[in-house]
């Protein structure tokens, strides 16, 4: 199958940039491996709830219900965006998975677990959370030790009573370690100092402030970006801040080695852990996109503000390809615009 412009991923980004080439009457197909649009929020943790209010999680030409100011759960979230797909009537083929994407004769062709896909142009809208990672010391192990990364964790009933060690210093590590002191001794290991910061501040969101003074959406080159980037991001709210107060969450710093059920940290200090759930994050997959100088040595995308040195390849939904709100539900839309603006140009010069 043919189109001008094939996109791969369904989730906010490629949906995103789909709006935007319907707009423009670009011929287009979005390629998701998902059974249904919005899985991958669906299958997060259950108590997932994002720190970015409801006016600051939309896509272009979309409404969340409920109070703007409020924060949404990861259900909502995927509810709102299999219904922004049917709204808008967007070109979306799931279940289809993208194995190989190649380059030859000046147009792309997608190898899939459907069939082959062969367009002019592509946009690669995977998002930054695609592969989980957890580091080498968790196969020390003991058997015994339930081992959950927080991709796969659901609520506290995945873990079996005791003692429950919490790796990862960010806002999943951060609320899940929360919901776990209700139920469990919890410790939680972060590789860097943490810091707090208030979900709203003088009665208006902590991310209306940001865009106000500049900051969400500074450029990535930007004195103000370079200074953000640099930094861990904060944990917004202060629920783990008081738990960790009262002594109902123990804080330890970076986990660097482990054996039997002990883990051990950078200070010397050991935890006895019969579960353990990672929150160390998740890192690039690009091993099916098979083109010369698409990559960097580490398997990374090369590109300037989303567009490949690869002629006709793009990307949306990279953290900090343009702002720190690139990654985010609501900064993805600029980006996608901006993307498809580039392609419907290049398409007007070849007319």
């Amino acid at each position: 199958m043919h189109t001008d412009v094939l996109v791969i991923g369904g989730g906010q980004a490629g949906l995103a940039a789909a709006f935007f080439l319907s707009r423009r009457n670009i011929p287009y197909l979005v390629l998701d491996k998902g059974r249904e649009i919005g899985e991958v929020w669906r299958r997060r943790y259950d108590s997932l709830t994002l720190f970015t209010p409801r006016n600051y999680s939309e896509l272009p030409g979309m409404r969340l219900a409920g109070d703007p100011d409020g924060f949404p759960v990861k259900d909502e979230i995927a509810a709102a965006l299999k219904r922004y797909a049917e709204d808008h009537q967007l070109n979306v083929r799931l279940a289809t998975e993208v194995l190989t994407l190649r380059k030859a004769d000046g147009e792309f062709l997608a190898e899939t677990n459907r069939g082959a896909f062969t367009a002019r142009q592509v946009i690669v809208a995977t998002g930054p959370f695609q592969a989980p990672w957890v580091p080498p010391m968790a196969s020390r192990l003991d058997p015994d030790v339930v081992q959950l990364h927080s991709a796969r964790y659901r609520n506290p009933a995945d873990l079996k009573p005791g003692a429950a060690l919490v790796v990862g210093g960010g806002n999943s590590g951060a609320q899940i370690a929360v919901e776990l002191a209700a139920s469990h001794r919890v410790t939680l290991s972060a590789a860097h100092r943490m810091t707090f910061f208030p979900l709203a501040i003088a009665g208006r969101s902590a991310f209306w402030w940001f865009d106000a003074l500049g900051i969400l959406n500074a450029p990535s080159d930007s004195r103000i970006g370079r200074i953000v980037r640099k930094r861990p991001d904060p944990v917004f709210g202060f629920e783990l801040k008081r738990l960790i107060a009262a002594k109902r969450i123990v804080l330890k710093p970076k986990a660097v080695r482990a054996e039997g059920r002990t883990v051990h940290f950078a200070d010397g200090t050991a935890a006895e852990a019969d579960n353990v759930v990672w929150a160390t994050g998740f890192r690039s997959d690009y091993g099916w996109l098979r083109i010369p100088g698409a990559l960097d040595a580490e398997g990374k995308p090369l590109h300037e503000r989303g567009a490949s040195p690869v002629s006709g390849l793009y990307y949306v939904g990279l953290p900090w390809q343009t702002s720190r709100n690139s990654a985010l539900i609501g900064g993805v839309g600029k980006d996608a615009e901006a993307i498809v603006r580039r392609i419907a140009a290049g398409r007007a010069m070849r007319a």
